[in-house]
């Protein structure tokens, strides 16, 4: 089945996977989702990912990663660009999730990091998500 917006997709099951204390969970591999899963990881988000070819099709593996008391380490995902309306910010204007505790990630000519980090280097870029 087609999907128009990959990304949300990804960011949709793995919300769906949290919310159910799934350990870990299989997605349609591409390579902007594999840059989303090093930054999660990066980031501690998740615990690990892996490309995986069981099929004739290759699929990304990601850990999902929980705390001491069993909650997990996401507790929100939000897609902000998507495909009919595209998000675009300068420098200053990259944000700040939850003043800090949550990530921004951009994808900018230098490749998808973290807001954080694209502030620092001075780019900017569309900006595709927030984690939390």
């Amino acid at each position: 089945m087609a999907v128009t917006d990959p990304i949300a997709d990804m960011l949709t099951r793995i919300r769906n996977a949290v919310m159910a204390r799934h350990d870990l969970l299989l997605i349609p591999s591409s390579r902007m989702k594999l840059y989303i899963a090093k930054i999660l990881k990066q980031e501690g988000f998740i615990s690990d990912y892996e490309v995986t070819s069981e099929h004739s099709w290759r699929q990304i593996k990601i850990v999902l990663r929980y705390d001491e008391k069993n909650q997990p380490l996401i507790s929100g995902l939000k897609r902000i660009s998507k495909p009919g309306l595209r998000i675009y910010v300068q420098v200053k204007e990259v944000p700040r999730v939850y003043g800090g505790l949550g990530i921004a990630i951009i994808s900018t000519s230098k490749g998808v990091m973290t807001g954080q980090k694209a502030w620092r280097q001075g780019i900017g870029g569309e900006l595709l998500c927030y984690v939390w």
